[in-house]
């Protein structure tokens, strides 16, 4: 099989990935092999190429929204058959028995693994899975539709929840940073009945697809929104938006940090906190999260945008995405279409 790896870390414009054929795995017990159809190509991705997720093994192949097919199983796998269209996200596995584990946090497991990061992932013709893990999905979505609602879409369905808020008609939600996650968040909200406020530093691309979503308003990244905020989310990678979002929020407000990494937050007066506003991140997610998020977009009918490349050009969809430039998200080809 072809793989796509990493063996070190540098800026992606110097082409760090190396097309390699390795042999197909073999699944153990309670895992399954999945032939990828398509792979979600996320800005944790190029976390991991550039090196600013510190790498844990010698080599390791990137890529987390992993739609394919079942094609081995483990012996002790009763819940999926060969031939299922099954999703593979971020999170991989976890340890099921540390006090986060058996608190419905598995987010935050010390042993946790992860898709792309410490296990190899979905640049590949193959993957192995744990089948505990993987996500049925909803029929209703192409392979390149379904691909970023498993990292993008989980991970800013459970930034909508980390928020706090209770009900969702009128509430004003700024989103900061407008990729995968955000077109997708924006949907869920403006179907719960929030208005949304899009900041994004790309007007012409990012702030047009904000608008075509249903966005109320729209302005470049660190522009004052023309309303206090209830909440807000940044997945943009950059602490110095932190500040300003936090000067946009209402009294009782939540700030949601969205990312794995984010640039140093500058400091900032303790005004901008006071009145009860409040500031958390979110770190990962849970199965849970996954399966009530693909039920939700299933009923409303999420539609990503998407830009589709051949696999031989994660490159150049890595490029374009740390430019910010992909309108929505992008997506590999790999075996599918």
């Amino acid at each position: 099989m072809r793989v796509l790896v990493c063996s070190s870390a540098a800026p992606v414009e110097q082409r760090p990935l190396r097309m390699v054929d390795m042999p197909i795995p073999e699944p153990a017990s309670h895992q399954v092999v999945v032939r990828v159809l398509a792979c979600g190509v996320c800005r944790t991705d190029l976390h991991v190429v550039e090196g600013d997720l510190p790498p844990k093994r010698p080599a390791i192949v990137p890529g987390h929204q992993i739609v394919g097919e079942v094609f081995d199983l483990g012996a002790d796998v009763r819940e999926l058959a060969r031939g299922d269209r099954v999703g593979v996200a971020w999170l991989h596995s976890t340890c099921g028995l540390c006090r986060y584990c058996v608190s419905d946090r598995e987010n935050l497991c010390d042993g946790a693994e992860f898709t792309g990061w410490t296990v190899d992932g979905g640049f590949a013709e193959y993957v192995v899975a744990d089948a505990a893990f993987t996500y049925r999905l909803p029929e209703t979505m192409s392979d390149l539709e379904a691909a970023p609602l498993l990292c993008a879409g989980i991970i800013g369905y459970r930034c909508l929840e980390q928020t706090g808020i209770l009900q969702w008609r009128g509430v004003r939600l700024g989103i900061y940073g407008f990729g995968a996650a955000g077109h997708v968040a924006l949907q869920i909200a403006r179907a719960r009945g929030a208005e949304v406020y899009v900041c994004t530093r790309d007007r012409l691309r990012h702030g047009a697809l904000a608008e075509e979503l249903g966005a109320t308003w729209t302005g470049d990244a660190d522009e004052r929104p023309p309303v206090l905020l209830d909440a807000s989310i940044i997945f943009a990678p950059a602490g110095e938006l932190v500040p300003p979002a936090l000067s946009h929020l209402d009294r009782g407000g939540s700030l949601v940090l969205g990312g794995i990494h984010m640039t140093d937050i500058p400091s900032f007066p303790y005004e901008l906190i006071y009145g009860e506003r409040s500031i958390r991140s979110v770190a990962n997610n849970t199965r849970a999260d996954g399966r009530q998020f693909l039920e939700e977009a299933a009923a409303i009918g999420v539609q990503t945008h998407v830009e589709a490349f051949p696999f031989s050009d994660a490159h150049e969809a890595l490029i374009r995405l740390k430019t910010d430039g992909i309108r929505g998200a992008a997506v590999l080809l790999v075996g599918g279409s």
